[in-house]
């Protein structure tokens, strides 16, 4: 399991760079503004990596064929891949009753 998340992570890296160039147009430098830091492609990078890492421990892939072509669709579309996490672990939690600040909450009727 360790070699499949070495690989994983290796292979979302390099797909991040290369989505980095796609979106950009070339390879961005991190820099130093008054405002904040841009990371540059690194930022690319670790999002690849990321969502590599954890695309390939929620799916499990039986061969190896199946763990390198995750790994390239979750570097490749990183952030993507990310958040279609982040919006099912939403969907598991169970909904409680309304509150007044909740927009959906309507005041009863005099």
């Amino acid at each position: 399991m360790t070699a499949q998340i070495l690989i994983a992570s290796i292979i979302g890296g390099i797909m991040g760079i290369v989505s980095h160039i796609k979106k950009r147009g070339r390879l961005e430098k991190p820099r130093m503004t008054k405002r904040f830091i841009y990371l540059g492609f690194y930022e690319d990078f670790a999002v690849g990596t990321i969502a590599a890492i954890m695309l390939v421990l929620s799916s499990e892939p039986q061969s190896s064929f199946q763990l390198v072509l995750l790994s390239i669709i979750a570097g490749y579309s990183g952030e993507a891949v990310l958040k279609s996490f982040e919006f099912s672990a939403q969907q598991e939690q169970p909904e409680g009753p309304p509150t007044k600040n909740c927009p959906s909450h309507k005041p009863p009727l005099p």
